[in-house]
């Protein structure tokens, strides 16, 4: 009996596509095939002996000037108090081109985003939440005709769901990474995205590998149940061994976090879950990797190299850089194809010249031929008066300070909308709502109300979930919930202001509880339980239904309503409680709107404090 030959390793291919026009590369060639978890790993990468990946001829560039970008979040612009637009990606725009203008016969210039690009400002409105209500995708537009060459797709890029993000990629001149994201019913590798690319520019081959975290990025969801996010640290050493002997220097683009595990940088005020992020990727990369390498970083807003090199962002001789976010800096690395370790490094600051000084000619001709048009169209939303604000309860230095740590006079209000808002119509009637105090970004001030101002108080998007939920596991979400508090003790040593990823939850007026701190979390427990004005140990048995959006029903991710170990500088392994593991609908609408009609309808608001949840 014959036997049966052994399947054949799988190969990736190599493909050319067109750069983007405005961009800086001359040859481009895009990496297609699976580095698929489970499955064998790719043996070789078919195409590799074509003629524009010949090593660099004489004369070729030997240094590559990379601008980078992370985390911009369509602030393509921002507005000072006076409305005076501040054109953050036109004054980009102008330093990458005058580098391209001037750059030597010996360099190459790139420019690169590593990833979340969307969800931030009323700019986001353009991308619709369907195929009807989609107009554009300003932040890939813009980034397009600014000259971008490749972008990450970051965990936010997935906020309005795959089906979006591909409507949206019709708008990108330039190619879109991710090497370890699989299995999406709307973006389809090697037409919306590609694992990696080899770019030649001058000369240089440049390999440029994209990643996207595994901890935030939005998977489980009805519309996409097979998207899933392999480990970026398993993916990157399957991929990288074939694609390095190609290139001269490699560029991996990551959207994981500086960082590894749990830790605290950017805008993180405590330890932050990050699973496996830029220092496992740079430990890898320097151990399999004989290439000069450098790891261009986002997601945690973390500013690194702002004024040279930092010994400490180097590990195994790769340079970890990133650049902030919400355009408020431009990253700029120098790295030589024979160098180990990158010969400059800075950020550019953004948007810091003085409202007296004009704009040079460049930056005008730019803001007003690419982005004055994406302004224009949402200008009359962003200042449309929705409602009056009395009161000072819902301040921002108010909202601040207890957002995190007891109860939240703008997060009442928000619950307490929501359950109103739902309960007006039979279909979505609901008994309580609940957010985590991370959502809230900004505060209200007395006085008319704007849509913009009402945007930045929660521009993430998310939509309306129901769960339906016994008393009984609604009191076991509430004594964990106390175990998430920011703690008395801890409060003075921990930046308010900051991300804190404890996934503290608020609460609808149908819920009031008292909280004893303990000795520490592990001991903190809720106490004098009340649901729906009753007793807890009356409403044990009585089905609810609770509202919330979309990121804590699928469980908070990071911040661990998934039922893992509660993170954001908790100690010890105290589980998280599963909010995935009961039955639900989503209603389709979108939070922000909804509340949005509900703040026009009743045109006055205000909010307070009313004992709901007490702190001994």
């Amino acid at each position: 009996m014959s036997k049966v030959p052994p399947a054949a390793a799988p190969a990736l291919r190599l493909r050319p596509i067109a750069p983007n026009p405005a961009g800086g590369i001359e040859t481009l060639f895009a990496i297609e095939g699976r580095i698929a978890p489970g499955a064998k790993t790719p043996d070789r990468i078919e195409g590799a002996d074509h003629p524009g990946l010949m090593a660099p001829p004489e004369g070729a560039a030997r240094r590559l000037r990379l601008f980078h970008v992370n985390d911009l979040h369509n602030h393509l612009y921002d507005e000072t108090a006076g409305g005076r637009p501040v054109h953050r990606l036109a004054e980009m725009a102008a330093i990458v081109a005058r580098a391209r203008a001037q750059a030597p016969g010996d360099e190459a210039v790139l420019f690169l985003s590593a990833g979340d690009d969307h969800t931030g400002t009323p700019l986001d409105e353009l991308l619709g939440w369907c195929d009807q209500s989609f107009q554009l995708d300003p932040g890939y537009r813009a980034l397009s005709a600014a000259g971008v060459d490749a972008a990450t797709l970051g965990n936010h890029e997935f906020d309005r769901g795959a089906r979006q993000l591909a409507l949206g990629a019709a708008d990108a001149a330039f190619p879109l990474l991710s090497a370890n994201l699989h299995d999406s019913a709307h973006l389809k590798p090697g037409r919306h995205y590609h694992p990696a690319l080899i770019a030649r520019v001058r000369g240089l081959r440049v390999a440029i590998i994209g990643l996207t975290t595994r901890v935030e990025t939005r998977t489980g969801t009805a519309s996409d149940p097979g998207l899933t996010i392999a480990s970026p640290v398993e993916t990157l050493g399957r991929l990288l061994p074939l694609l390095a002997p190609l290139a001269d220097i490699v560029v991996i683009a990551s959207h994981c976090g500086y960082g590894d595990g749990a830790h605290t940088s950017g805008k993180a005020s405590v330890a932050r879950d990050l699973g496996e992020a830029d220092f496992a990727l740079a430990e890898l990369t320097g151990r399999i990797c004989a290439k000069p390498a450098v790891i261009v970083g986002a997601h945690t807003h973390t500013r690194l190299n702002e004024h040279g090199v930092e010994p400490e962002n180097l590990r195994a001789g790769v340079l970890i850089t990133q650049a902030g976010a919400n355009g408020r800096f431009l990253g700029e690395i120098v790295i030589g194809r024979q160098g180990a370790v990158p010969a400059a490094a800075r950020l550019h600051p953004i948007g810091a010249r003085p409202e007296s000084e004009p704009s040079p000619p460049a930056e005008r001709r730019f803001a007003q031929r690419h982005i004055e048009p994406l302004r224009a169209r949402v200008a009359s939303l962003m200042g449309e008066v929705i409602g009056e604000v009395t009161g000072g309860e819902m301040r921002w230095s108010q909202t601040r300070e207890d957002r995190y740590t007891g109860e939240c006079a703008l997060a009442n209000f928000m619950n307490d909308a929501a359950v109103t808002a739902l309960s007006e119509n039979a279909e979505t009637r609901v008994d309580l709502a609940f957010m985590n105090g991370g959502s809230l970004l900004a505060g209200l001030e007395p006085g008319p109300l704007s849509y913009g101002q009402w945007f930045r108080v929660m521009p993430y998007s998310d939509e309306v979930y129901i769960l339906r939920m016994t008393g009984a596991q609604i009191e076991a979400l509430v004594h964990n919930n106390a175990t998430r508090l920011l703690r008395p003790g801890e409060r003075a040593a921990t930046d308010l202001g900051g991300f804190v990823a404890r996934g503290f939850l608020h609460v609808s007026s149908g819920l009031r509880y008292r909280i004893e701190p303990g000795a520490d979390a592990g001991a903190a427990r809720a106490r004098d339980i009340r649901l729906l004005d009753a007793p807890i140990a009356d409403q044990r048995e009585r089905e609810l239904h609770v509202a919330m959006t979309t990121y804590l029903a699928l469980g908070s991710f990071g911040e661990r309503w998934n039922g893992a170990p509660l993170a954001g500088g908790i100690p010890g392994d105290l589980p998280g409680f599963d909010l995935r593991r009961f039955a639900r609908r989503n209603t389709g609408l979108v939070y922000r709107t909804m509340l949005t009609e509900h703040i026009r309808s009743r045109r006055r608001l205000s909010a307070r404090t009313d004992g709901r949840l007490r702190i001994s």
